[in-house]
């Protein structure tokens, strides 16, 4: 039998070229990873690219070219998409954060106040993403199972089945590694310890991140990293604490004592909240931009691993938080109000593979909107039922720059305030108090109510109608009373 080796040759390659294009179009098709970095308690104004898009004023609220720079996320947004006007489901740790993994409302979840434990019967983004063979992980802090600090082994994993490094919560800025764990404690103590001993907890956290990325890189994989800086007690470490240490900071204008007297009462806040925002500390404000140039340092990290091992076009990079800070604007100092500084949170996606660059969007989502709309940009179909509307169309199309007027709404749980937002106007209702407008457009300060306004009066009456209207359609709270929440 005579054997043609050209034939045999021929049919070898065409074979050897069929696996090869076969790999790349597996290669192509291979599910999208995902890796959330979340923050806590941080001020929007903080990252560069969001200073780019404001006004030099709101831009510099502590003084004319004084902020910190975050070149990390700043990439994150240039080579995706930045969102102008998202909010937290309410300005509150826990409720937030449970908002942004189940897609619900905080009434819908069992946490709507800090301190509780997430419902372990309603499904999560990270549920839904396990049972599509993807490997979930969880690394920071959590705070949807009780007040407890610095511990872990958290029974309920939420769909996050690596949650090894799920810490309840606490904001010690160091760990001090023992044999049987880690244990949180301040700088004082830090300092007296070997420094093999000690680690910041952005520093922890961020490892045992890029250690379970080693793991996971050639599968599937969702992860989140919930680092719970830049929140009090606003300690940056060494080198970040001096980094800003020239800087001349100065008080937000809304200090001054003619607009802190006209002050609704949904702002004051308890004696601690007052007492806090009363004097300016500039020490702490620059802390706070170590804190923020520390954890642009810890993304640039996460970000050269990707590019390292060519994860860098299918996986989406989220950068978020939960809610804000007030940093002395309007004499407050934390969040927990519907002011801007407290309610309005970063949010930065970047996915090379179908998110064009430079995308900007102005139209208003709550992290309520997360789930579904993570998912979907996935392509991961659920049957699960969400309070959040799928707004992935936005990030998907083509279109460089996205404005609607969508209304949507965020909360004080408990139903002590609600507020109406979309892209350029905000009404809050409070039972104590006559009803705000403001126009962010006109006075970003939010000094002015425009609510009786001649001129405003159509735009009142589509917030507050609207604004209503999801009250009931979610079930919030405060409409058990709902006369106090309707207005003539």
């Amino acid at each position: 039998m005579k054997i043609n080796i050209t034939a045999i040759f021929c049919i070898g390659v065409l074979v050897l070229n069929t696996n090869c294009a076969a790999q790349k179009t597996s290669k192509k098709s291979t599910k999208p990873n995902l890796i959330i970095i979340h923050t806590d308690e941080h001020n929007f104004r903080t990252l560069s690219c969001y200073q780019e898009l404001l006004s030099e004023e709101q831009a510099f609220v502590w003084g004319k070219g004084n902020n910190s720079t975050t070149p990390n996320i700043d990439k994150l947004a240039k080579e995706g998409a930045i969102c102008t006007s998202y909010y937290a489901s309410s300005p509150v740790c826990t409720p937030s954060r449970a908002s942004l993994v189940t897609g619900l409302y905080p009434q819908a979840t069992g946490a709507p106040k800090n301190g509780l434990h997430i419902r372990e019967d309603i499904p999560t983004f990270a549920t839904i993403l396990r049972d599509q063979g993807y490997a979930t992980s969880y690394v920071g802090k959590w705070h949807l199972a009780g007040h407890e600090k610095y511990s872990f082994n958290i029974p309920y994993k939420a769909g996050f089945e690596d949650n090894r490094y799920m810490m309840r919560g606490g904001h010690a800025p160091y760990f001090q590694l023992t044999k049987n764990g880690v244990k949180g404690i301040n700088e004082k103590v830090a300092a007296k310890l070997p420094k093999e001993e000690v680690i910041h907890l952005t520093d922890y956290f961020t490892d045992k991140t890029l250690e379970i990325l080693e793991r996971d890189k050639t599968k599937p994989f969702a992860i989140m990293l919930s680092i719970p800086d830049p929140h009090t007690p606003d300690y940056a470490k060494p080198p970040y604490n001096t980094m800003y240490e020239n800087m001349d900071v100065k008080a937000p204008k809304t200090m001054a004592p003619e607009y802190t007297a006209i002050k609704p009462l949904w702002a004051k806040g308890n004696e601690k909240d007052k007492n806090e925002g009363k004097k300016f500390n500039n020490i702490a404000l620059r802390q706070y931009f170590g804190m923020v140039s520390h954890i642009d340092d810890s993304v640039g990290r996460i970000l050269e691993f990707l590019e390292k091992n060519n994860l860098t076009e299918n996986t989406i990079v989220v950068f978020t938080s939960d809610h804000g800070d007030m940093f002395f604007e309007h004499n407050r100092r934390n969040k927990g109000v519907p002011y801007e500084a407290s309610s309005r949170i970063p949010f930065v996606i970047r996915y090379p593979d179908k998110i064009k660059p430079k995308k900007v969007i102005n139209t208003a989502y709550t992290n309520v909107d997360f789930t579904p709309t993570i998912l979907s940009i996935m392509d991961v179909k659920s049957n699960a039922n969400f309070h959040g509307l799928d707004t992935s169309e936005d990030f998907l199309n083509s279109k460089m720059n996205i404005t609607s007027d969508r209304i949507t709404y965020f909360a004080k749980s408990g139903g002590w305030w609600v507020s109406a937002v979309n892209n350029r106007y905000k009404l809050v209702l409070d039972k104590k108090e006559k009803p705000y407008l403001f126009d962010l457009e006109v006075d970003p300060d939010e000094l002015v109510n425009f609510y009786n306004h001649k001129e405003y009066k159509e735009i009142a009456k589509m917030m507050q109608t609207e604004l209503l209207k999801q009250l009931e359609k979610y079930d919030e709270p405060g409409l058990k009373n709902k006369q106090g929440y309707i207005t003539k």
